[in-house]
This record gives structure tokens, sequence and C-alpha cells, in this order.
């Protein structure tokens, strides 16, 4: 395809290579980060994902070979072949990434009629089932390879022998394995080798496909309709070396509001004033604590967005004051689609600017969703993007904490936008084909740029779609689960996948979206959920309510044990927030990430870590009551049995049959953890100033733990304090203060949960 590499230039650290029917770009942008770019549709990046210029000094050499060229960085050898082949090595001159260069041949061939009807749908098929793409890169697969990351695509930890596509999907028909596309669209995977790990970032919006294996164990390939070939290949010497090089390029998660890591309520169908003050009075009278209660599209007049239905809210304001004076903010959904409708602010704005996306014949593109005819934003434009954000001035002026935005693949009711609908690429046009996954990614921007700018206050946006780089402006969780077993099962991947690919701050809805909850299932998924950076019980009009109280007082018990542990270790998870921030390392891990070398964990599907310090095991089959746990290496010990019971402690590297009735999910803590904690609270705020326990275990070990207001960006300015605690061989507690900017705890409680148990 590309032919013989007939010359090649450096300029600074870029390399353009001439070959006989394309020229390619090499830039090193780190000692850990290669990017390979072919300009088949532009000169430019022009990325979504990577905003900056993300290329740092950097020393690297370049030799020419007989029969390639050899680049060398501090962490990576690549060498560059005829016909782009290009192969990637450790430092040491182990080879992580080799292009592919036998012939591809799929392990089965499907049936004519299949090869057929792919060939209608425009793909090039060959005789044998090869899918080919217009954009596409084969690599080699090793027998032990594993491969994580691509966001929440449905199924198991490890993608190894799967296929998906990059298409973000309203898909309503319940989640499974099967499922190649989902809402979110997050072309970033992992590959652990036996001896190695690297990162892939393939930065490309069209629609784009990925073979991990399926096609043929001996290699994978990604690409897409169009587009540029355009890659990060990652180096590293362990996977949180990836994932923080990954979110080097594509941005952290910013720090969040204390309040948002609280509870959440939600349902579509709370749809008047009435049912809002009730369901925040039951919460406080059955002492469940709670920092928000989320409003659905009932909450809107006919749906229209930046509207409030004074019919079945007669005083919006005061509901939300008095609210507010609970402990309880409201978070509002919205919808990108806007109501066509004369007379109506938006519609009539959005059109007199020509601020809505086009036919290509320059007609305004119509569709329908919840309101009816309606038009698509066209978030690509700064303007629009801008327009949008101060219009949610309607929101704050309300009092609204946070901003949930919904249907933004976009979704649509009346057929599949067609590819050719024009939107705009910041400065120039741009099509629907192009655009598509990137749509919610931008309207997250527009919203969390808006709201900063409005409030100064650290914007709370959820969103459902997304693509690379959304974490900078929004949470996510992962959209219209079903009250299922199969999905209580499949959101530990999902998130842990997620967390892979930087969005670290996700959750599922606790119960099930659609069909109905039962006590059990509601129990085990808020026992998992409690754990989940958003913490949200949501679920559809027509379902069942989810309400723990309206299924018995056993049940209302433990969901409210589990919604009051979360509030307990909410300093722990702001320190996982910081951390992240910092690193990109997310909340929610799983096993594999700290412990890539022990072959055990690779491919857990029902355990997952929080942080370092705390590994849960949940239980995800109807009716147990025991299970299996796989703890890594390490001395580990059980969460829920301290003080003067019998002490339980494991040593790691071994499986154990653990009880695991009802009210008990299996949670461990590894020796020397210092696990910062809260006293009880109904709401974050509650106790204006409330102190920080630490509990101690044995073991050497240390925490770094931060302290701000948790509002707003002044911590950017050194508005904080940051504490190291550290234990000795002893246990003896001894606490540095490595930052001061902000006001010490009125009192600082040590204990000593397993005092006097010594280490196995």
């Amino acid at each position: 395809m590309y032919g013989r590499l007939l010359n090649y230039e450096q300029k600074g650290q870029t390399i353009t290579l001439r070959y006989e029917n394309q020229t390619a770009r090499i830039q090193v942008l780190t000692h850990k980060v290669i990017n390979v770019f072919v300009p088949f549709a532009s000169e430019e990046h022009r990325s979504k994902a990577i905003e900056g210029n993300k290329e740092l000094p950097t020393a690297y050499t370049l030799d020419r070979m007989e029969d390639h060229l050899v680049l060398t960085t501090d962490s990576l050898i690549c060498r560059i072949y005829d016909n782009l082949m290009i192969d990637f090595y450790d430092r040491e001159g182990t080879l992580l990434c080799a292009d592919y260069r036998g012939q591809r041949k799929p392990r089965f061939t499907p049936k004519a009629a299949f090869i057929e009807l792919a060939r209608q749908e425009g793909h090039d098929v060959s005789d044998t089932g090869i899918l080919n793409h217009p954009v596409q890169c084969v690599k080699q697969l090793d027998a032990s390879d594993c491969i994580y990351g691509l966001g929440d695509k449905t199924g198991v930890l490890n993608k190894r022998y799967y296929e998906y596509e990059n298409w973000n999907s309203d898909i309503p028909d319940p989640h499974e394995d099967c499922f190649k596309s989902l809402y979110k669209s997050i072309p970033f995977f992992i590959t652990l080798k036996e001896k190695g790990v690297y990162g892939i970032f393939f930065d490309n919006t069209f629609k784009s496909y990925f073979n991990f294996g399926k096609e043929n164990n001996q290699y994978y390939s990604f690409g897409s309709d169009a587009g540029n070939l355009d890659y990060y290949f990652i180096g590293g010497d362990r996977m949180t070396e990836i994932l923080e090089s990954y979110t080097y390029l594509t941005g952290r998660m910013p720090l969040p509001q204390k309040w948002v890591l609280g509870y959440h309520q939600s349902r579509w169908g709370y749809d008047d004033e009435k049912t809002f003050r009730e369901l925040a009075a039951k919460l406080r009278e059955l002492r469940i604590p709670c920092d928000a209660l989320h409003f659905d599209i009932d909450y809107m007049e006919r749906y229209k967005v930046f509207t409030w239905n004074r019919e079945r809210f007669d005083d919006a304001e005061t509901l939300l004051a008095d609210l507010k004076k609970q402990g309880i903010k409201a978070v509002t959904i919205i919808d990108p689609g806007v109501k066509v409708e004369k007379e109506y602010p938006m519609y009539e704005e959005g059109i007199g600017h020509g601020f809505f996306a086009k036919s290509p014949d320059g007609s305004v593109y119509v569709n329908k969703v919840w309101p009816g005819d309606a038009v698509y934003p066209d978030f690509g434009n700064p303007a629009v993007r801008n327009w949008w954000g101060q219009h949610l001035k309607f929101y704050t002026d309300l009092g609204v904490g946070g901003i949930w935005n919904d249907m933004n693949e976009p979704a649509s009711f009346n057929g599949p936008l067609p590819d050719d609908i024009v939107f705009t690429d910041e400065d120039h046009a741009s099509t629907h084909a192009e655009m598509h996954n990137v749509y919610g990614h931008n309207m997250a921007k527009a919203t969390y740029e808006g709201w900063k700018s409005l409030t100064g206050k650290r914007p709370f946006v959820i969103t459902r779609a997304c693509y690379g780089g959304s974490q900078k402006y929004a949470t996510a969780w992962t959209g219209d689960n079903q009250s299922l077993w199969t999905h209580l099962r499949m959101a530990i991947p999902q998130q842990c996948n997620l967390g892979l690919s930087g969005m670290a701050f996700v959750g599922t809805d606790i119960g099930g979206f659609g069909a109905d909850t039962t006590p059990e299932l509601l129990i085990r998924w808020v026992q998992v959920g409690c754990f989940s950076p958003l913490f949200r019980n949501h679920c559809a009009i027509g379902s069942m309510n989810q309400e723990p109280w309206l299924f018995g007082e056993e049940t209302l018990a433990i969901y409210r044990k589990y919604v009051n542990l979360r509030y307990t270790l909410l300093p722990y998870f702001y320190d996982l927030c910081r951390e992240c921030e910092q690193t990109g390392l997310p909340i929610l891990r799983p096993l594999v990430l700290h412990y890539e070398n022990d072959p055990n964990v690779r491919n857990i599907n029902d355990e997952f870590l929080v942080g370092r310090q705390l590994l849960v095991a949940p239980i995800v089959e109807q009716g147990a009551r025991k299970r299996m746990v796989y703890l890594p290496e390490g001395v580990w010990y059980d969460y829920f049995t301290p003080g003067n019971e019998k002490p339980q402690c494991y040593q790691g590297n071994q499986y154990y049959i653990v009880d695991a009735p009802l009210d008990k999910c299996p949670v461990f803590v590894k020796a020397g953890t210092i696990l910062p904690k809260a006293p009880a609270q109904m709401y974050v705020g509650e106790i204006a100033d409330p102190g920080l326990i630490l509990d101690v275990y044995p073991g050497e070990g240390s925490c770094v733990h931060y302290h701000d207001n948790g509002e707003d960006f002044a911590y950017r300015e050194g508005a904080y304090h940051e504490y190291l605690f550290r234990t000795d061989k002893n246990g003896e507690l001894q606490i540095t203060k490595l930052h001061e900017g902000y006001h010490d705890y009125p009192e600082i409680t040590v204990r000593y949960p397993y005092r006097d148990v010594s280490e196995m």
C-alpha cells in the first residue's frame, strides 16, 4: 500500500517519511509516547480529545540501517520499515508491538449471504470474509496477550477474542455481551503481554472497528470508515504508566465538588413538586444519607430544554431552595434536541444565528425526539457551545446543582441521522459521519465551560455519550441497563474498563433502569454501587419504583448500611479523586492494574479495587451466600470484622471461600493501610467542620491525604492542606504536613481496628 521508503526528513521531534505511494509522519511527544500519522484526509490532526501541544522536549536518536530506520528514546525503540511497517520495543529490546506481515485469514468464512449483505452496506469484504477499511492497521498478537479498555463496551474485562465498533448508539434492548457498540466511543486500549505492556490511542472520530483476535488469533486490527491513520503508541513499565501517559494526552478528571460523591436518588417518573418533597422527607425520616435528587424529563414544559413545567411545579425556585436547606441538590436532565416551535426562545435564537445542524441543501435538519420535531445544536461550533453554556443561567438562577446530559449520541426517534448532515468542526464544515462520535463530548464541553463561567464552582456534568478526553468535562454512567443479574455482573468490568480508558468518575443505575428489580438484586447492587464513583439509584417510568423502603425492613436496613458506609469513606474517595486529577488513575480499578504480573487476576470480572487499599468482592449471583475470593500478594484484613470479634486476616496469592450473608459484601483492606474516614452525616456539609478519622491497619504504610473547601477552584491557587500519614513497623503513626493552605481539622481521631493482630 505505502511502498518502499524513499527518504525521510527530520524537523525537531517530527520525522516525515516519504514512501512510494504515501507520506507519513512520526512524532516523538515524550520518551514514552510516539504518534504515527498518515494524512489520508487532512494534514492536521484536528483532535477533539487532545487539546494543546503535548510535545515535551525529548532527546532521541534516528539511525538509518540497511532496510529500516531506528528511532530510540529513553524508553522506546521504534523500527520503521517499508510499507510503514513499524515495530516497537522497550528500552531493553523486548518486542512490545509489531505490525503483522502475514496474510490475513479468518478462522472461519461467513456465509455468502452475509458477505453480500456487507457489500450492499458499502463495506469492502473479501470472498473469505475479511473486512477491509479505508483506514486500517493490523498488529501481531501473542498467545498470552490480554486487552483492556475501549470504554464501557459490554462483556468481560479482557477484550481478547472479541470485536467492537465505535459508533455512539442509543440501543433500548437489554445490553448483551455480543453488542458491538454502546453510548461511548473511546478508542484507547491497553495490551498486557507476558513481558511488557503498551497502549494505543486511535484518534479517529469516524465509525471505527476493533477486532482483537476474533478474526484470527495471530493478529488484531483497528480501522475506520474515513479520516486519517492517527494513533499514539504509549510505552511504559507498568499499566499505571500507560494510563498516566494516555491521560496526559487527553486530559484528566478535574476534582469534583465533595457533595457529588454522596448518594443520588433518581427516577424517570418523579414528575411533580409533591413527589420531590415527599421523597426528600422520607429520606431524612428514614435516616438515609442523600446529597442529590435528579429531575428527569418530566420537569420540563413539553420536554422543551431550558423550561420548567409550572403546572406540575408551581414554584420551582422555592422547591429547590427548600431541598437545599435539607442538604439536597437538584440535578436536572438536558437533552440536545430543541423543539421546533415558533416563539420558543431556544428555537428562535438558534434559527436566527444558524446554530442547528443542516441538511446538505442548506435547510435545517429536523428529526424527532422527546419534544416531537426537533433540531440539533451544532456543538462543534464554538459559538454554539458558548450560546448553550450561557443559557445555563436559567438553571443556576433557579439553584440547580448539576446538569445531566442525556440523548446526546445524538439519539433520534425518526431513524438515524444521515451521514451527510452538515455539522461544524470548530472552524470549517464537516459531516455527521465525522462528528457523530464527538457530539456528546462537545455538548459536555459546552456545559462544563458554561457552568464554570456562571458559578465559579467545579461543574457537575453527567454525560451518556462521550469520546476520548471527555473526562475533562463530565462524569458518566453506563446508560440504560436493566434489572438483571447479568447487568449487575457486567457493571464491574464496564466500570473498570471505563477507568482504564480515562473515564474515572463513572457509575451504573443501581437496581437497573429498565424492568423490575427484586429486594435481593437491589441489595447486591447497592453493595457495588456504594463503591462506584457515581452513586445513583435510577429507574424508568413503567418499572417498579426502587426506593429501598418499598422492599421491607430488611432491605431498608441493609441499603442504609451501605449508603452510610459510603459516607464514612468519603475522605478516602476524595483523596482518590485528587490522585486521579494528578495521575489519571481511576477510583474503581481492576485488580490487574496493580497486580499485572499475577496471571490469576488478568481475567477477574467480579472483584475490583477501590484505590490501592480496598478490595471488594461483591455477590453478583442470585441466592449466593458464600463466594470464592482471590486475594493478590500481601496481607489482607476483613473490613467488617474488626474490634473484639474474631480477627480475620488473609495471606495473599490464594483463593478463599468467604461468607457473604445478604447484609455483607466481602471487603478487604490491605495491610499497612491508613484509611481516612469521616463521621456519619446525612449529607456533605451537615457537620460544618467535621474531624478526620484514621483507621490504621497493621504493617508499614503511608497515605497522602488532601483537604480543601470541596467547592471551587481556590485549591489551584494553593488553598488546600496536604498531609502525609505514615506508620512504622511498630504501627506508630507519624503526621507530616506536605502543604499548608487551608485550615486544620478540629480533631484527628486515630483508631487501630486490628491493633492486637500480628501479620501472618
